[in-house]
């Protein structure tokens, strides 16, 4: 049996216009506009669709004043995948921006790490520079999951199928957890938040919100130990990744790229 090989694609839902002063810890002496975009990945291969995370809605992204571009649930239809048919979904961690939407998966299971939810819902949350970045209801949706049976949850590395597993990295918060696929371009790891951008882990300078900056900077090296190059790392949130890889077709330009 030859080994399993996905294709990988990251879906870009919503855009935030900030500095680059805003994305590192200690500000950047070379200040400048630094915008975020934000995503969700499908991984689809071996009769398999797994969604990693869920974004955020329309309601949210005013609220929190960001540019929501389209429900995620759309940029996935656009590739062909229902979200009411998908059967797993990775939470990387509990962000608003990465598990808001979760209802729009009727039939999904969601994999998260056990710390993750000690963190959401532990003695920190009590603390505005933790919690700031959770919704409360996201949180609480998540814990009525876990009661009725649809919360899959991983005390550290895990494989979901042949060819993908989570590796537990922490850092950015407790549970953060990171997605390595097997491609026809090799391992390659979706960071989510262990690195936003390409400069955090190449230039040793984390992303101000951060449980644990320690924990932040030795998951650069764990990304480099997980993926088959530092090219086989994608970053969360940088606008680069619709830039290094191409559009799946012509009509998804600037939506969607192809990242195996």
């Amino acid at each position: 049996m030859s080994d399993p090989k996905y294709e990988i694609y990251a879906i870009k839902y919503a855009h935030h216009t900030r500095r680059a002063s805003e994305n590192f810890i200690g500000g950047d002496p070379h200040d400048g506009p630094m915008p975020l975009d934000f995503f969700v990945w499908l991984i689809r291969g071996e009769g398999l669709e797994i969604v990693v995370d869920t974004g955020f809605s329309a309601a949210t992204a005013a609220r929190r004043q960001r540019e929501h571009l389209r429900c995620p649930t759309d940029g996935l239809r656009q590739l062909g995948c229902e979200a009411g048919g998908v059967k797993d979904v990775v939470v990387t961690h509990l962000h608003y921006d990465h598990v808001g939407n979760f209802d729009l998966f009727p039939a999904a299971r969601f994999h998260l790490q056990d710390k993750e939810m000690h963190y959401a819902t532990g003695r920190h949350m009590s603390k505005p520079v933790f919690s700031g970045a959770f919704d409360v209801e996201d949180v609480v949706g998540m814990v009525r999951n876990a009661y009725a049976g649809r919360v899959i949850f991983h005390d550290g590395d895990a494989e979901i199928a042949p060819g993908v597993s989570l590796h537990l990295i922490g850092g950015h918060t407790m549970g953060l957890q990171v997605v390595r696929v097997a491609t026809r371009r090799g391992r390659v790891v979706l960071a989510s938040d262990a690195s936003h951008f390409y400069a955090n882990m190449e230039q040793l300078r984390p992303f101000p919100i951060v449980f644990s900056v320690a924990d932040m900077v030795e998951g650069y090296a764990r990304l480099r130990e997980l993926a088959d190059s530092p090219a086989h790392i994608i970053p969360g949130h940088d606008p680069q990744v619709l830039a290094r890889y191409p559009a799946p077709d012509g009509s998804l330009q600037g939506i969607a790229a192809r990242l195996d």
